[in-house]
């Protein structure tokens, strides 16, 4: 059997390091799991050229929204979202899935925050699509969304409306503050010197997805502050026991996953 995580770029990804951990913990001796360079556009023809053996795909960017479209069945929280991170092969085709949620989840609940009213996202892409929808299962009851260009937000604003939790639209200033108690970050890499910038206060909780050269700027800032720190490793590690699960149809085995990772 085969699985693959699918990207552009992908060499980066340490999805591999999990899922092979995962594998060979379950006995899993004739499954494999590579990394796939694959954009948007190539998604319709690798899928429809893939033989039985193929069984899962861990889906990222920018992969993510074009999952959506070319799935022969979406679960209702990808359809909501527009994004999926997962596809999973079933008897009539692929299914979406989405688990970034469930990773967002957990990696604020273990950072600390089981409940929240206030929050904010920094980003309005597919992971912000998924933070906020985390958001809002922790009891979220406003969020702000602070954006480069308040017009990119409006998928994002869909969301939140089908959630039912009133949102502000802010432009992203270097200047300006963040005010909200706890803060998801979605923000590429090439961002962070702005939000970085921003106004960070203490006792602020902020989960920054990225996991790349951790800490990275903005967590070096909030903690500076006085604030909180989430690493985007929880998300990647949280999102991945859930693939598992369902590429595999069996029950992740967290502690071996942990290991490879933190090995």
């Amino acid at each position: 059997m085969r699985a693959a995580v699918l990207g552009r770029p992908v060499s980066h990804s340490l999805s591999p390091l999990m899922h092979r951990a995962a594998y060979a913990a379950l006995g899993l001796q004739d499954w494999t799991y590579d990394a796939l360079d694959v954009g948007p556009a190539d998604l319709p023809d690798l899928l429809a050229g893939l033989g039985p053996e193929w069984r899962g795909f861990s889906v990222t960017m920018p992969c993510k929204q074009a999952a959506v479209r070319v799935a022969d069945e979406v679960d209702p929280l990808p359809l909501l979202l527009g994004a999926a991170n997962t596809l999973v092969r079933t008897s009539t085709g692929w299914r979406a899935e989405n688990t970034d949620v469930t990773g967002v989840g957990m990696a604020l609940q273990l950072g600390g925050v089981e409940r929240v009213e206030y929050a904010a996202v920094l980003g309005a892409g597919g992971t912000a699509a998924a933070a906020v929808a985390a958001l809002a299962s922790l009891g979220a009851r406003h969020v702000d969304v602070h954006v480069r260009e308040p017009a990119r937000a409006a998928d994002l604003m869909r969301v939140l409306d089908v959630l039912d939790v009133p949102a502000t639209v802010r432009r992203l200033d270097d200047a300006g503050p963040v005010d909200a108690p706890v803060v998801v970050s979605t923000v590429p890499v090439q961002g962070q010197p702005a939000v970085a910038a921003l106004d960070w206060r203490p006792g602020q909780t902020v989960l920054d997805v990225l996991y790349a050269g951790w800490p990275t700027p903005l967590a070096q800032q909030v903690e500076a502050a006085g604030g909180t720190a989430i690493s985007g490793l929880e998300v990647l590690f949280w999102q991945a026991t859930l693939q598992v699960e369902l590429i595999t149809g069996h029950p992740a085995p967290i502690a071996a996953m942990r290991a490879a990772l933190d090995g």
